[in-house]
């Protein structure tokens, strides 16, 4: 994983996390490294995640959902979807909520809307969160390949992810966070089109590995996500 010098703006410097497993937790890592301060949430109380606070430093601290949600000018909501409306919606008022979630029924029980086609996942948290701006992000890579892969801006060698939303401004702060943390952005246009990389999609998991080995992460830049992307079909 690549670090460097933060040049942030001065309206954001906190991420917070609401969630902070396998994908919550490498978020956090690649944020640190890039600057930012982050505060991490999980269900079971900030004692649980004492290990997570130690590694990442004195720019990282612990503390419940909502506090998390409340110090975060950006907030990443890493939960199981059967999950999604645990996200405190009072703290997360107008700020910009990016989402990694998946829907998978024999984890999260059967959700109508998804199943006929008719919602996103992301959508759902949108609809729980009507004003904050959700952005679908971090959904299809291994949270391996996700550490593994960051690069600085401009390495030949750089990886793009698929981001999703309704708002422009919340989209472009995304744009800025992943670069800084290591990665182009792909916009795959408004939230209903987040089903471009949802699981069984070309640009699901797969697309950063080599063969069919997730834990061999190899890069995928603009041009092969967007290919990816323009692949799917329902």
């Amino acid at each position: 994983m690549w670090s460097r010098e933060a040049g942030l703006r001065p309206d954001m410097t906190t991420v917070g996390f609401i969630g902070s497993g396998h994908i919550g937790g490498t978020v956090a890592r690649l944020a640190v490294a890039a600057g930012y301060d982050v505060v991490l949430s999980n269900s079971r109380g900030p004692e649980t995640l004492k290990d997570l606070v130690d590694e990442l430093g004195q720019k990282a601290r612990a503390a419940t959902p909502a506090e998390a949600a409340e110090a975060g000018d950006l907030v990443v909501v890493s939960v199981p979807l059967k999950a999604y409306q645990a996200a405190p919606a009072e703290p997360l008022a107008g700020k910009t909520v990016i989402d990694t979630n998946n829907y998978y029924s024999q984890r999260d029980g059967q959700f109508t809307a998804l199943d006929d086609a008719s919602s996103t996942s992301s959508e759902l948290l949108q609809q729980h969160l009507p004003t904050s701006h959700v952005v679908k992000l971090f959904n299809n890579i291994f949270w391996g390949a996700l550490h593994t892969l960051a690069r600085p801006s401009g390495a030949p060698d750089r990886s793009a992810l698929a981001i999703a939303g309704d708002d422009a401004s919340a989209k472009a702060q995304v744009t800025e966070f992943l670069d800084g943390i290591g990665y182009d952005a792909v916009d795959a246009g408004p939230l209903a089109e987040g089903w471009r990389y949802q699981p069984g999609t070309p640009a699901y998991g797969l697309i950063y590995a080599e063969g069919n080995s997730l834990e061999a992460a190899i890069p995928a830049d603009a041009e092969k996500v967007r290919t990816a992307l323009a692949a799917a079909t329902r």
